[in-house]
């Protein structure tokens, strides 16, 4: 029982340190929110668990070896995806500051952005097949259910801190005057555009 807190614990820890870093999901749920309000959090952490539950049962069948290509290969991919995520933000953002104050005009999918997010951003990749695959191997080597409560622990910290985040910015939407809005939103895409590009030019 202790064991199994203890990966608990651990997976949250763990999480939090990842959530609480500047990123991708980070803007995507700040984006989000201010165009369908606080549930944008806790649809982008279901995009964004639904790929680490399938990384997690890669990393359970044992393959966790990457190449020096595939890395490549994630950072181009990834960083390409990301500018163009991050240039459709800054292209949409004047249309969803006109409409600042009406709800459900937006077709954007909180879903799908956690998943592109997560799926583009070269370091969720690297983080999983360097530590995350470390630590829900070590829970395996208790039990399954051991290396859950890691993942569930982790997951509890994503799901709370984007829920914050999309609940503080769904609320100050309110207080924000359309070129306010426009601004965040524009700051937003161009954050995805210049971290995309570090991971291109990088390579």
């Amino acid at each position: 029982m202790f064991e199994l807190l203890e990966m608990l614990t651990i997976g949250f820890a763990v999480g939090m340190t990842g959530a609480l870093v500047p990123g991708p999901m980070l803007f995507a749920t700040i984006d989000s929110s201010l165009k369908k309000g606080w549930r944008a959090g806790p649809e982008i952490f279901i995009g964004h668990a639904i790929l680490e539950f399938l990384v997690c049962i890669l990393i359970i069948f044992g393959i966790t070896a990457v190449s020096d290509n595939t890395v490549l290969a994630i950072s181009i991919a990834g960083g390409a995806t990301l500018v163009v995520f991050g240039i459709l933000t800054m292209r949409n953002a004047k249309g969803a500051a006109s409409s600042i104050h009406e709800h459900g005009t937006t077709n954007s999918n909180p879903v799908l952005a956690g998943i592109i997010t997560s799926a583009s951003n070269p370091y969720f990749w690297l983080w999983w097949v360097a530590a995350g695959s470390a630590l829900v191997l070590k829970g395996l080597e208790i039990s399954i259910l051991a290396a859950a409560m890691f993942v569930i622990g982790h997951w509890f910290a994503d799901l709370g801190y984007f829920t914050v985040v999309s609940t503080s910015f769904s609320k100050g939407k309110r207080l924000m005057s359309p070129k306010v809005y426009e601004r965040v939103l524009m700051s937003c895409g161009l954050f995805l555009v210049l971290f995309g590009s570090w991971f291109i030019i990088g390579t």
